[in-house]
């Protein structure tokens, strides 16, 4: 992991109908998100907020979709930012609703691309995400990127996605609510989906390293997408798609910490939290708390002990 982290706002709310993710950088920043990077030995530097093109007109046959030409805009603003962050640090780019991650992933892949390395997308989400511009009821485009970043078609007017994410490299991880339209496109795809009753049966360690190990294997970068919402409700409400039965307390930090042992995460998405809907800062300083522990906050160091 690059100890330069370079954050980036991204006050996207064009993907779905709750007024508020426009804040959620701004949360970030109370929340001392930089202040706690820097006492884990990390440089920061906070580029700021991304500001997109004017929306050009934009129109498909699902009537469904709105804010089209807006999340355009966005997709194209953060791909520049992301693929010019990747070449000087670790990008975390604040959301924002999850549409951002059009964005912040196609610019990922095209760095990847340039470099000649695999690039893997490790999905934290009680939603696949799996929908297209097409098959989207909602209309809500936050509920789109993963079938954007494997290169399904249906993303007119989208700018094409740069060198589509092979399905197995892809694992979508604490799902808990799939649309039927997106549970038949993913039979037809090799993505691994570890819903909550796989890691209720093989617990949250072996599948997660399991991936790992792929990545490692393969020298892959490896860019991580945390909703809001793969945490249960209990402990981070500040999210407008709230799914009862998401990762545990302990269970979300875990994650973080086998992800910060592999060494592997090279880039990171923070989606979908709503400061409007929040307990006087409970799920923000959640978030970063799971940040610190990304970048090797532990609540107890274990020292190696001899035996004998």
């Amino acid at each position: 992991m690059n100890d330069r982290c370079i954050l980036i706002g991204a006050p996207v709310e064009s993907g779905q109908r709750y007024a508020g993710c426009l804040m959620g950088p701004a949360a970030y920043r109370a929340g001392k998100l930089p202040e706690t990077l820097i006492s884990l030995g990390r440089e920061v530097e906070d580029r700021g907020d991304v500001i997109p093109a004017p929306a050009r007109p934009a129109q498909i046959a699902n009537t469904a979709v709105h804010s089209l030409p807006e999340t355009i805009a966005w997709t194209e603003a953060l791909g520049r930012a992301t693929e010019r962050a990747m070449a000087d640090g670790f990008p975390i780019v604040m959301g924002g609703d999850h549409s951002l991650a059009l964005g912040s992933v196609a610019g990922v892949a095209r760095y990847a691309q340039e470099q000649g390395r695999p690039l893997f997308v490790l999905w934290l989400d009680a939603h696949t995400d799996f929908h297209t511009l097409e098959t989207t009821q909602s209309g809500n485009l936050h509920g789109t990127p993963v079938a954007y970043l494997a290169g399904k078609p249906g993303f007119d007017p989208l700018p094409p996605f740069p060198a589509p994410v092979p399905a197995e490299q892809i694992c979508l991880y604490g799902i808990r609510s799939i649309d039927p339209a997106e549970h038949a496109a993913l039979l037809e795809h090799d993505i691994q989906i570890n819903d909550m009753r796989v890691l209720d049966e093989k617990g949250i360690a072996a599948p997660l390293s399991a991936f790992l190990k792929r990545v490692k294997q393969a020298n892959g970068l490896l860019h991580v997408s945390l909703d809001v919402d793969f945490l249960d409700p209990a402990i981070a409400p500040a999210v407008g798609t709230t799914v009862p039965g998401g990762a545990t307390f302990r269970e979300a930090h875990l994650v973080m910490e086998l992800l910060h042992e592999s060494g592997l995460v090279s880039s990171l998405d923070l989606v979908e939290l709503n400061p409007f809907l929040d307990e006087r800062g409970r799920t923000t300083n959640l978030m970063v708390d799971l940040v610190a522990s990304l970048f090797g906050r532990k609540v107890f160091d274990r020292p190696t002990r001899s035996a004998g």
